[in-house]
C-alpha cells in the first residue's frame, strides 16, 4: 500500500446543527456547510478543483443533483473545477473519500478536494420508510429477509454476543451512552444534548434485546465539509493543520450472517495498517473518534485499537475513562448516539469532530496538548472497518 504518511491534510471543516430542521432545505445546508469549510481553511475558491459529494440516503432527487454537479455551480468553480463525483460507502464513507482526496492531493491531481455531506434523515423520511429501509438494506434478500432480520436485530444480537463472550454488563454498555450524552452537552451542534445517567437509559424500554430505548440512535438532518490539500499549502492556509498520517481498513462481509464472529481478531489488522503508516502505537492516542451505530461498536473498537485488551472495554467506560476528564476522550461530538444519525454523515462528523480537535477548534470539549488522534469508521451493518490517524504534525 502506498504510504500515505503526511502527504496530505485537513485544512478546513464545516458544519450545522443535527436535528430536526423541516424549514432548512438540502441545498442551503450542502452549500452553507462547504462554505464554512473554505473560510476555516482561508482558501481561495480558485484552489479547489474537485468535489466529492458523500451520498444521499433521504431524498433520490438531492442525490442525483449533487451527483451532477450542484455544487459546482453553487460554489462558483465551474471556471477551474476538474471532477465532481460521488462516494458512498454508507458508513464508512468518511474513510472512503478520505481516501481518495488525499491520493488525489499526493499525486498531484487535485489542488484542493472538497468532500460534503447533507440529508434529510429527520425530515425527509417517514417512520415506515425509515424502518422499511432499515430491514432491507444490507440485509440479504434470500437468506435473511425470510426471518425477520433487520439493522436493528443486528444491534441487539452483537450486543448479546460481546456481553456473553467477555462478561460485559448491560450497566457497561449503558455507561458508552452515559459518556456520549456528556460530550453532546458541550457540542451546539448535537441533537441530543440532555445528559442522562446509567440508571435513566436502563430504564428506557427494551427495544431489540438488549438493546433499550437510550442505547438506540435517532435519524436526523445534518450536514458536514472538509478541505483536504498537500502538506505544504495547509502550512501557509493555517496555523494548525489536521495532517493525516495512517489509514487501515479491511473489508469483510456484506450480511452479517457472514461477518466474522470474532470482529477484534478479523478488523485489528486495520488498526495496524494505520498505526505502521503513522509511526505511532496505540499508547500514543491522546482522543479516540468511534464511529458508533450502537453502543457495543464502541467497546469492540476499543478492543480492535489496542486502547484496551479483549474483553476489558466494559470496565474502561464504566470507569469514566472515555467520558469528559478521563483518560482517553472518545467520540467528543457525541457521535451517532447524541448528536444523530445523518445516514452516510455519521461517519463524515467523526472524521469532522478528529480533525476539529488537532485544529485545537473544539470549544469547550477542546481536547488539551493533543499530538494524534484515530478515527474509525464502518459501513453496512458492520461490513468493514477502517481506521484514520491525524495528528498536529508530520
Amino acid at each position: 500500500m502506498m504510504d500515505m504518511r503526511g502527504k496530505a491534510a485537513i485544512v478546513g471543516i464545516g458544519e450545522v446543527p443535527t436535528g430536526h430542521y423541516p424549514e432548512r432545505t438540502f441545498a442551503d445546508a450542502a452549500l452553507t456547510v462547504a462554505e464554512m469549510a473554505i473560510k476555516d481553511a482561508n482558501i481561495n475558491k480558485s484552489e479547489i478543483d474537485t468535489v466529492i459529494p458523500i451520498g444521499v440516503v433521504s431524498n433520490s432527487i438531492n442525490n442525483g443533483n449533487i451527483v451532477c454537479s450542484q455544487m459546482i455551480e453553487a460554489l462558483g468553480l465551474g471556471s477551474h473545477a476538474k471532477s465532481n463525483f460521488q462516494v458512498m460507502s454508507g458508513g464508512s464513507s468518511s474513510a472512503s473519500s478520505l481516501k481518495v482526496a488525499s491520493a488525489l492531493v499526493a499525486t498531484g491531481l487535485s489542488k484542493a478536494v472538497l468532500v460534503v455531506h447533507c440529508d434529510q434523515m429527520g425530515t425527509q423520511l417517514d417512520l415506515e420508510t425509515a424502518i422499511s429501509t432499515f430491514s432491507k438494506v444490507s440485509v440479504s434478500p434470500e437468506y435473511e429477509t425470510p426471518y425477520g432480520w433487520s439493522q436493528l436485530g443486528l444491534g441487539g444480537m452483537m450486543q448479546q454476543r460481546y456481553m456473553h463472550d467477555t462478561g460485559a454488563t448491560e450497566r457497561q454498555i449503558a455507561a458508552v451512552v452515559e459518556s456520549l450524552r456528556k460530550w453532546a452537552a458541550l457540542n451546539p451542534n448535537a441533537m441530543m444534548r440532555t445528559p442522562r445517567t446509567v440508571d435513566e437509559i436502563l430504564e428506557s424500554p427494551m427495544i431489540s434485546t438488549p438493546v433499550r430505548k437510550r442505547m438506540m440512535n435517532v435519524l436526523a438532518d445534518g450536514a458536514a465539509a472538509y478541505i483536504v490539500t498537500s502538506p505544504e499549502r495547509a502550512r501557509d492556509l493555517t496555523d494548525q493543520p489536521a495532517y493525516i498520517l495512517g489509514m487501515g481498513s479491511k473489508c469483510t462481509n456484506f450480511t452479517t450472517t457472514q461477518q466474522p464472529s470474532d470482529l477484534v481478531s478479523a478488523w485489528r489488522p486495520a488498526a495496524e495498517e494505520a498505526y505502521a503508516m503513522a509511526g505511532i502505537t496505540p499508547k500514543d492516542i491522546d482522543v479516540a473518534q468511534i464511529y458508533d451505530a450502537f453502543p457495543v461498536f464502541i467497546l469492540i473498537s476499543l478492543e480492535i485499537l489496542g486502547i484496551c485488551k479483549p474483553g476489558t472495554a466494559g470496565k474502561f467506560v464504566e470507569d469514566g475513562n472515555i467520558a469528559p476528564g478521563g483518560k482517553l476522550p472518545c467520540s467528543t461530538n457525541g457521535a451517532m448516539m447524541a448528536q444523530g444519525h445523518t445516514g452516510a454523515g455519521g461517519g463524515i462528523a467523526i472524521l469532522v469532530e478528529a480533525a476539529r480537535q488537532v485544529m485545537g477548534k473544539a470549544g469547550d470539549r477542546q481536547v488539551p496538548n493533543i499530538k494524534y488522534a484515530v478515527e474509525t469508521a464502518t459501513g453496512g451493518v458492520g461490513m468493514d472497518m477502517h481506521v484514520g490517524v491525524l495528528g498536529t504534525e508530520v
